[in-house]
């Protein structure tokens, strides 16, 4: 999140029509384009030849994105722009934390880093994300950052990256990011109105319980489980193995387990010291070690504020940053004590990777999850172990 400053510049610079795969001359742009353009780049001489190498910098795919970002800024003259006539967008963050919390930490950085190249970003957060997501479909925010099951309604294919068990560990999200980021990949950005401006990774979920003798499927029978209120399809999963869907949110989930409402909770590593997650295992309890699934948050965008064009860079940009996420996640998830895992019978291991396989086939079959995005995750877990049974009779 700390280049979103340099993602956003994209937005001055590139309208419909500008960039596109073919890479189109300068002469092609309409005078209403070129009127735009000119708009965004007040007491700048926008000639042709300057549109020409403007293109060719942001196509140039030797470059690192943020070199080109600024490259674009330097040869506009749009890093000069006086104070009243910088480009603004209201970008909105959800953070459990508000204004202290990491996220948003991240993202005012970038609103920094954006004004010394003429760009105004309004960073407004959002503890509520529920409150967040209503604020974006009423278009009081041109892009928010939210989890990937939110994100599942503007874009099935990149909601359906959190899939229940599609991704069993780093490598194949880091593979699925490098293929979801590929121009070849762009149109399935675009959902509607919406556009999807970037995917970032935020850890792996597991299961929290405060019995470690729940370790199995059946020994989770007439236990409470926190489910989230907006997404039916959880309660349903739940109850199909004997177990008890309480209805709550991200805000509530938390203090609900570490106040004995719910008995299991499924939640990222990411959340085992911010929410305080230890409460809720003490003294008997732990997570199970074994991930449900690879959690993202997405940035999605109004595709009348950001043109599929210019998110196709933006897009690049965000996946640079996948390491530095990573090494961030990682720190934090090296903090939880060894104590806390509970491991899983090994014969165990094989039922629960064929329950989720049915679950995702039956949501697939429902239209809760994407079904391109699920068979590009099978052939990535067949990229890693051919071995699996599902990669000589794929059924996903």
């Amino acid at each position: 999140m700390k280049h979103l400053s340099a993602l956003l510049l994209t937005f001055a610079l590139l309208i419909p029509g500008i960039v596109t795969a073919e890479k189109q001359p300068a002469s092609s742009l309409t005078p209403e384009q070129l009127a735009e353009f000119q708009r965004l780049l007040p007491g700048v001489e926008l000639t042709p030849e300057l549109v020409r190498m403007m293109t060719d910098i942001s196509l140039n795919a030797d470059m690192p994105v943020n070199e080109r970002l600024k490259a674009i800024a330097k040869l506009s003259g749009i890093d000069k722009l006086p104070e009243g006539q910088r480009l603004r967008r209201v970008i909105c963050i959800w953070d459990i934390v508000g204004r202290a919390g990491p996220i948003f930490g991240a993202a005012m950085e970038a609103r920094a880093q954006a004004l010394e190249f003429g760009v105004e970003l309004e960073m407004v957060p959002y503890t509520n994300e529920t409150v967040m997501v209503e604020e974006f479909k009423a278009g009081r925010c041109d892009a928010a950052l939210m989890s990937g099951l939110r994100a599942r309604q503007f874009n099935k294919y990149t909601g359906s990256i959190d899939a229940i068990g599609a991704l069993p560990d780093r490598d194949h999200l880091h593979t699925l990011f490098q293929v979801i980021t590929n121009p070849r990949t762009a149109n399935k950005m675009v959902q509607g109105e919406y556009v999807v401006l970037g995917v970032f990774p935020a850890g792996a979920a597991y299961v929290f319980v405060n019995d470690r003798s729940i370790n199995t499927l059946s020994k989770a029978a007439g236990k409470k489980v926190a489910v989230l209120e907006y997404d039916p399809m959880q309660a349903k999963m739940i109850a199909g193995v004997g177990a008890t869907p309480v209805s709550t949110d991200i805000t509530r989930a938390p203090g609900m387990f570490n106040n004995g409402v719910v008995d299991i909770l499924p939640a990222p590593l990411l959340a085992y010291e911010i929410l305080e997650l230890y409460k809720g295992m003490t003294p008997n309890g732990g997570i199970i070690n074994y991930p449900l699934a690879q959690i993202t948050m997405q940035l999605i965008g109004r595709l009348d504020k950001f043109p599929n064009e210019a998110a196709q860079l933006i897009r690049e940009a965000a996946f640079e940053q996948y390491p530095r996420v990573i090494e961030l996640i990682s720190r934090e998830e090296v903090k939880i004590p060894e104590k806390w895992w509970i491991a899983i019978p090994k014969e165990d291991m094989q039922e629960y990777s064929n329950m989720m396989q049915q679950a995702r086939i039956s949501l697939r079959d429902m239209d809760y999850y994407d079904a391109e995005m699920l068979t590009l995750q099978r052939r990535i877990r067949c990229k890693y172990s051919p071995e699996r049974g599902e990669c000589v009779n794929p059924v996903e």
